[in-house]
């Protein structure tokens, strides 16, 4: 979740914490991390730790970097696990479950991790109908620390695409 968004949203947030969703942080703001300093790289981390924390009581254990965009300065700067992906439904840019369930059907792989937005409704849609056809092809989903403590662990300030990483 993105820190600056959780405001008025906090029930929404209370409900996925109770339903064992994974909250994690995608800064505060949504700035371009690798275009930042170290001073307000940080500000961004901690700012939606803390808006998550307020309402769940639990501070976010992951960060997904705005964009993807990382740089040495990012990875010093942010000291939890750093979670990206290897299959871009682009659901942002198209908002057709269509097209969204295109890109994940055939694409899965063990250990991968989809990038998906809950912005939009046809993603809601799309994963209404991916869940089921991904289970049937005998996937198991599991949130990324439920992955990451089945396949060994994940290092703090690290870039994670898939587990095992390599």
């Amino acid at each position: 979740l993105m820190g600056q968004n959780i405001e008025g949203n906090e029930e929404i947030v209370k409900r996925m914490k109770a339903e064992g969703h994974l909250i994690g942080n995608h800064s505060y703001s949504h700035k371009y991390l690798q275009k930042l300093g170290a001073a307000d790289i940080r500000k961004e981390i901690e700012m939606g730790n803390q808006a998550v924390a307020a309402v769940t009581g639990t501070a976010p254990a992951l960060v997904r970097l705005p964009g993807g965009g990382s740089n040495a300065a990012v990875l010093a700067n942010i000291h939890q696990p750093i979670i990206l992906w290897n299959v871009d439904t682009r659901d942002w840019a198209t908002k057709n479950a269509d097209q969204t369930v295109a890109a994940v059907l055939g694409k899965g792989k063990d250990g991968g991790i989809v990038l998906m937005h809950e912005l939009y409704k046809p993603t809601a849609d799309a994963t209404e109908r991916m869940v089921p056809a991904l289970a049937e092809q005998g996937f198991q989903l599991v949130t990324v620390s439920e992955l990451i403590r089945f396949r060994g662990g994940a290092a703090p300030g690290t870039l994670y695409y898939k587990f095992p990483p390599q």
